[in-house]
């Protein structure tokens, strides 16, 4: 799951980023609302965390931008302010959720992930592939009965590819879902990440490589 938070007290938002990045995600950080304009015109994200009071563009002005485009991205508000009309007033400009500040982690991230399963179409709770099972709740994998210990990263490429019901995903796109901005798009990351991913899950082989293309499952679904 790829999500931007956008907040300017730079302690806060480092810290619900690496949070955030803890439970697997990839996570951008703007400290103002103009380089996270920005960085919302150039990255598809899943999930926006966008705080009301931001030097530059607001965070109503965001919310306003990212309905704009029509894509999927969802929008989670942070604001200061309980009150009921403060909160009515963020959902009314289309934002998806609301938490006010202070709020507990754990609640954020569950947020979050909500509202990023309504960002993608809907898979199965647990994914499958032959004797392969991704729980993304629980953050577990099972080659039949065994479990497998996997990477953050390795955990996020094959969820990707498994999501996919068999469709071929490319390095490229890999790199954008389970990545960050800080991620080498010259690098061979992807490429040893499945390598490592393989190695794991073992005989017979999961992943295909389709020459030119990308990887796949493809007996996911």
């Amino acid at each position: 799951m790829r999500v931007i938070v956008v907040e300017d007290e730079h302690a806060m938002a480092d810290a619900v980023a690496r949070g955030l990045r803890r439970d697997g995600m990839a996570v951008d950080v703007a400290y103002d609302g103009d380089s996270g304009s920005e960085k919302l015109s150039f990255t598809r994200y899943d999930v926006a965390v966008l705080d009301r009071d931001l030097p530059g563009r607001s965070g109503d002005q965001l919310c306003d931008e990212v309905l704009a485009t029509g894509g999927t991205t969802r929008v989670l508000m942070l604001t200061a302010s309980a009150t009921l009309a403060d909160k009515v007033e963020g959902l009314s400009r289309g934002a998806d959720d609301y938490l006010a500040k202070p709020f507990d982690f754990p609640e954020l991230v569950a947020r979050v992930r909500a509202l990023g399963r309504r960002a993608t179409p809907a898979v199965p709770p647990t994914l499958v592939a032959g004797d392969v099972r991704l729980d993304p709740a629980r953050r577990t994998v099972h080659r039949g009965p065994v479990p497998v210990e996997l990477t953050r990263k390795e955990f996020g490429v094959l969820e990707v590819l498994l999501g996919a019901g068999g469709a071929v995903i490319s390095s490229e796109e890999l790199l954008e879902r389970v990545w960050d901005e800080n991620a080498d798009p010259f690098t061979t990351t992807v490429r040893v990440t499945v390598m490592t991913l393989r190695k794991k899950l073992g005989d017979p082989g999961v992943i295909e490589t389709v020459v030119g293309a990308g990887y796949r499952v493809p007996d996911a679904g």
